[in-house]
């Protein structure tokens, strides 16, 4: 997808050995653009200075969690349709089905391998995307 290489991507990931696989994967598939936050905290600063096309969080963080960012970001008008998607280790059924009501694009459980990172971000990107959730092992 040519359109990958002009998008402005952040990733909001307190673990630096998860943003590293993060962002190489990323890079993989084309992203070119793409930022780093440490935390939901970090990540409403950037958010504050530059328009993201797509953002990609950790749920657990220590001083604000993805999960309270996203809410943070759907209470923004400016915010409220930017492609927001969960990652984490949490396969659980309540909080996909929180992250949904909370108004994630989608959601992903780690681990993940490249293709299903790939379909992900691309159903997520499509106009008319619904709530996305490869299936869970």
């Amino acid at each position: 997808m040519d359109r990958r290489k002009d998008l402005e991507v952040l990733i909001v990931e307190d673990r630096q050995v998860m943003l590293k696989i993060l962002r190489r994967l990323l890079v993989q598939l084309g992203y070119a653009h793409l930022d780093e936050a440490a935390n939901g905290l970090e990540a409403l600063e950037r958010i504050a200075g530059k328009r993201y096309d797509l953002i990609l969080s950790d749920w657990n963080m220590d001083g604000m969690s993805g999960f309270e960012l996203l809410k943070t970001l759907r209470a923004r008008p400016e915010t409220l349709a930017t492609p927001f998607v969960l990652i984490t280790a949490e396969a659980k059924r309540e909080n996909i089905l929180a992250a949904r009501a909370a108004g994630a694009s989608g959601y992903l459980v780690k681990p993940f391998k490249l293709d299903l990172l790939e379909k992900t971000l691309d159903s997520v990107l499509a106009a008319d995307a619904p709530f996305v959730v490869p299936a869970v092992a």
